[in-house]
Formats: C-alpha cells, sequence, structure tokens
C-alpha cells in the first residue's frame, strides 16, 4: 500500500468502511456508484485506477476493497478478484502486475476462461479470448480447434483439451460460474 495510507491508517485507525460503493467488471475496469442509483460508471481517470490498484487487498473474510486513506472501501466483484490480461508472451492483472505461474484453467458456463495464477484466481479478459485461443491444444500439442468461448461440457473432444502458455501445459477444465466464489474462496457482493 502506500505510504500516504499507511500513515493516513495509523492516525484514524478506526474510520467505518464502505460497502457497495465500488465494483470491479469482468474487464478489470475499476467502477463507482453514480448518487442516487444503483448505476456504476467507469472510472476513468488514470491517477486514481492506479491509486485503488496499489491499494487493493482482500481482508481474512476474502472480501476485497481498496484503502483509500483511512477508510477500506469494499469492492462488488462482476466475476472473480482478478483481471488477467494478455501482455505479449505473459499475463498481466487488472492492476498491471505479472500474474506469475498458471496452477489451473478452465473454462466456464458463460464463456470465460478462468485461470488460477500464483496471486489468485481471475478471469480472462474477453477481449484476449481470440488472441489466447491459439494456445488450447489437444494432447498431441495440436492446435483444439473448438473456439474457446464455447464451453469446454459441449466439445467433441471434452475433457482432452489444455492450454499450452508461458511453459505451462495445464488440463483445461469446465466449472460453473457461480461457483467461483466458494471455490477460489471470495466474496463477489461484500456486505457489512
Amino acid at each position: 500500500m502506500d505510504d500516504a495510507v499507511l500513515r493516513s491508517l495509523a492516525r484514524w485507525p478506526n474510520v467505518p468502511a464502505v460497502f457497495g460503493w465500488a465494483a470491479l467488471d469482468r474487464r478489470g475496469e475499476w467502477r463507482l456508484r453514480e448518487p442516487d442509483s444503483e448505476r456504476f460508471s467507469r472510472i476513468g481517470n488514470t491517477a486514481l485506477r492506479e491509486f485503488i490498484g496499489r491499494n487493493y487487498a482482500h481482508d481474512g473474510h476474502g472480501r476485497w476493497f481498496f484503502q483509500n486513506g483511512p477508510q477500506r472501501v469494499y469492492v462488488r466483484l462482476e466475476r472473480t478478484p482478478w483481471v488477467y490480461r494478455l501482455e505479449g508472451a505473459r499475463l498481466a492483472d487488472h492492476c498491471g502486475r505479472a500474474a506469475g505461474r498458471l496452477r489451473g484453467a478452465w473454462l466456464d458456463d458463460e464463456g470465460g476462461l478462468v485461470l488460477e495464477a500464483m496471486q489468485g484466481v481471475g478471469v480472462l479478459d474477453d477481449r484476449d479470448l481470440a488472441a489466447l485461443a491459439g494456445h488450447i491444444v489437444d494432447e498431441t500439442g495440436a492446435p483444439h480447434g473448438e473456439r474457446l468461448a464455447t464451453p469446454l461440457e459441449d466439445a467433441p473432444n471434452a475433457g482432452r483439451a489444455y492450454l499450452a502458455f508461458a511453459g505451462e501445459r495445464l488440463k483445461l477444465g469446465a466449472i460453473e460460474a457461480r461457483t467461483l466464489p466458494a471455490r477460489f474462496g471470495f466474496v463477489a457482493d461484500p456486505q457489512p
């Protein structure tokens, strides 16, 4: 976290947390709720997005937040705590950090590619699905031939597809999007 944030926490340790005002969408965009509305708008200010990314963390209950000075602002997750993006031959999270080594890959029932990297579970930004589709291979290493957006259980070679990326070869599983929070220990919509 930023030094200024840590200093403000020490100075004002008991500021109440905020719930329901911040969100992370499935493309890794930070959003804030509009006043007097249930609508969330994308944060366009680059400095604010970077500040949130530097101060993004989770508590012991799996609730994700960003620390805004002495105030903790809990984040509603549209999909997962991390959104991964392709940056050349590597994956980076929506905060710009390297995702690290991949440990698991699943295609969900909503057409998303869910990746478990060293820092945690995330969904691949859907704008990168086509680029990563060439890394889906069969048992022999040949291109799988199925569109990545097709749920794996509907594919003719179900259970025999692999993600070959960044030196890893991971069996591509199937997962229901609604089970992600329980399986990976995060809270999608934190409440007080």
